[in-house]
This record gives structure tokens, C-alpha cells and sequence, in this order.
């Protein structure tokens, strides 16, 4: 077991004896700081210790990839806290042991696929954003800083502040799902401390009569046949375009006039009444459909499985009405907004959209304040006429 005084000169020149795979070069300074040289020419430093009877090392640096004086500071540090009943190497090796966040992002996608219904948005927002940025990130390494500097990085980017915000959310579920299945480094969740930011995600766009028309009409030329009755279904009812293309013959009544969804967004079924004019639609549907059909509006390419979206016809249909930036969630807002000045109290109109909370349906006080205020304004006019 040579010893030597060792500094970078004498490593520099060091070398394995003759004959042998490996010769040791313990310092004289350091107990335990060991230069290892390999009859391949490798060198490699490492700290070695007795720890409770039994011989641990920690593997330091390779020669070369460090400068001296900074690995040997390492030595005496690591060997300071062997002096305390440390153990470094125990320290080290639960260090390796803790997972990737490209694992643990693994586990959640996994998860939601098994009890999320919209986990299709959580693995995209797994893969597309926060494994390319934290995958190779053990958990412990992971600091509420670098993800808040991240994220307003991401709102400069030009992502809206709700995808920013759903990004941060759902690496914040990782960890707390993690902390619930016992992975290593999910005892704390950084992400809880980065603040979330406020923002007014709500958009309240209404069609007025002859927005509506227009678009009808621009329906009625589209490449999909069943693009007017649709639109039409979704301005009669206030219903989700998830809940009208997903619609099932089995759960339409049209004598009592309702369209039952066994399941919704907010997780409940409910019956959504249906007025004359969604009485008449779904009854010429029905007419036309084909021996057997489940759907109301079934897939082109598989009658067994609904329409999965009307994405380009209903792109289509905007452009050739004139109605650019407007969404398909708008003609529920219009519907809704339709029966709040037709005299609706704000609380009706939330059962029949589904909503779980009145807060939900205030978006649309402002249209009733607005027929209020057509009243009092007509009751002055008579008083002072």
C-alpha cells in the first residue's frame, strides 16, 4: 500500500507497477484520499473509510477531469463527515437512487390513462412540454425557482397564460402523485411553491341574429352534410360539441323531449331539454339514419364510433360567414346568452347548460342587467310622456 505526498505533480507522473492491474497512492495528508492507477493508464481518485466495520469508498473524480486542489478540498470535506458518523457513500448511492422526472412523468401518464377521462391533455402536455425540459432531472435537483423562471419563460414565448398555468399544474400532480406512491424525491413538491398566476381566462363571445344566419347558411355548403344539423343542435340546447357529436339514439326521447349524457365534463349525467327546433332536427336525423345506427351523428369511416370532431368544417364554415376568431364552445355562449334575454333567470339557464356552480353562469348577468335596464327605461318613458 504506497503512500505518498499527493499534489498534481506526483499524479501527473504516477503510474500502475509493473506487472500488476492497479497500484493504490494513499496521501499522506488525507487518510483515506487514494490516487488508483490502472495498468490501462486510467487514474482515478477516491475516498476510502471504515464505516462501522466495513470498508466504503466514494469515487471522487477521474485524473484530469477536475483540477487537484478542488478534488482534494471534496476529500477532506467527505472525510470530515466520516469523521461524524457519516457515510458518504451510503449518501451517494441514495443520491443515484433517486428517479429522473422523465420516470416519474412515465408513472403519471400512465395513471391518468387509467382514471382520467381527458388524459389525452396531461400525456401531451407530459411529452410536448415538461419531459424535454426536466426529463434527465433527478426529482431532488428540481427547485421552485428554475421552474418559475421556466415558466414566465414559457408566457414570453407567447403561450397563453391558461397553458401555462395547465403546465404548471399538471408537474406539480406528478409530484404529488409520486409523494402518494413512495418515489424517492417526492417527499417535498417544489412546484407548490412557485405562485401561480393570475389571469381572466373566461371569453364570452356571442352571435347576434344574423351572425347566426350566416353562419347556417355557410353550413349549409359545407363538404360535411351533417355540419348544419349540428350547429343548429348546439345553438338550440347550449350543449357541449363533445355532448352533440357523442349524442346516442338510445338516449334521445323525443316525446318527453330531452337528450339524456350519461356522462358530462363536470363528471354527472344530466337531461338537456330540447326546444321545438331541437325536436325537429333530431327527428328528421332520425329519419334518414341507417338500420341500427347508435349515434346521432356517427363517423364516416366507422358507424360504430361517434364523429370525432368538425374542427376543418366548422373552419371552414367561419371563413365563408365572416366570422373570424370565433369558437364552436361560442355558440354555447350565445345559446345561453339567447335565453338569459329572452327573461330566463340566470339559475334556469345554469341547469340546462350543466353548470355545478352559479358562478359559472354569472358571465352572463350582464345580458340580464341589460333587459333591466330596456325595462326602467321603457317605465320612464310612460311616466314622462
Amino acid at each position: 500500500m504506497p503512500k505518498a505526498k499527493l499534489d498534481h505533480a506526483f499524479c501527473l507522473t504516477a503510474a500502475c507497477e509493473e506487472g500488476r492491474k492497479k497500484t493504490d497512492y494513499y496521501d499522506t495528508a488525507v487518510t483515506g484520499f487514494v490516487l488508483e492507477c490502472r495498468s490501462t493508464g486510467g487514474k482515478t481518485f477516491y475516498l476510502r473509510y471504515d464505516h462501522h466495520g466495513r470498508q466504503r469508498q466514494v469515487k471522487l473524480a477521474a485524473f484530469g477531469d477536475a483540477p487537484f486542489a478542488q478534488v482534494k478540498r471534496k476529500a477532506e470535506r467527505l472525510r470530515a463527515e466520516v469523521q461524524l458518523d457519516g457515510n458518504p457513500a451510503a449518501a451517494k448511492a441514495a443520491a443515484r437512487a433517486v428517479p429522473t422526472y422523465a420516470e416519474l412523468a412515465a408513472q403519471h401518464a400512465a395513471f391518468a390513462e387509467t382514471h382520467l377521462r381527458g388524459w389525452e391533455s396531461v400525456e401531451m402536455i407530459l411529452r410536448v412540454h415538461l419531459v424535454p425540459k426536466w426529463g434527465r432531472t433527478r426529482l431532488t435537483d428540481v427547485t421552485a425557482q428554475a421552474v418559475g423562471q421556466w415558466l414566465a419563460e414559457k408566457g414570453r414565448s407567447g403561450l397563453a397564460p391558461a397553458t401555462v398555468e395547465k403546465i404548471r399544474a399538471v408537474m406539480s400532480r406528478s409530484f404529488t402523485l409520486g409523494a402518494k406512491l413512495g418515489v424517492a424525491g417526492c417527499d417535498r413538491n417544489p412546484v407548490k411553491d412557485v405562485p401561480r398566476r393570475a389571469f381572466d381566462n373566461a371569453r364570452t363571445r356571442f352571435l347576434d341574429a344574423g351572425e347566426v344566419r350566416r353562419l347556417l347558411d355557410a353550413a349549409a355548403g359545407s363538404r360535411n352534410p351533417r355540419l348544419p344539423e349540428i350547429v343548429t343542435l348546439l345553438l338550440a340546447t347550449g350543449a357541449r360539441v363533445s355532448e352533440v357529436l357523442g349524442a346516442e339514439w338510445a338516449n334521445v326521447d323525443l316525446e318527453r323531449r330531452t337528450l339524456f349524457l350519461p356522462m358530462t365534463k363536470n363528471g354527472q349525467s344530466r337531461f338537456v331539454p330540447l326546444s321545438g327546433l331541437a325536436v325537429s332536427t333530431l327527428a328528421g336525423l332520425r329519419e334518414g339514419r341507417a338500420k341500427g345506427a347508435r349515434y346521432v351523428f356517427p363517423s364516416p369511416s366507422d358507424p360504430d364510433r361517434p364523429l370525432g370532431s368538425i374542427k376543418h368544417a366548422w373552419a371552414t364554415a367561419c371563413r365563408g360567414a365572416g366570422l373570424a376568431n370565433t369558437k364552436i364552445h361560442d355558440l354555447r355562449h350565445t345559446a345561453a346568452s339567447a335565453m338569459v334575454a329572452a327573461g330566463i333567470d340566470l339559475y334556469s339557464v345554469g341547469k340546462v347548460l350543466g353548470h355545478k356552480s352559479h358562478a359559472s353562469s354569472a358571465r352572463y348577468a350582464h345580458v340580464s342587467n341589460a333587459r333591466l335596464l330596456a325595462a326602467v327605461e321603457a317605465g320612464s318613458a310612460n311616466l314622462t310622456a
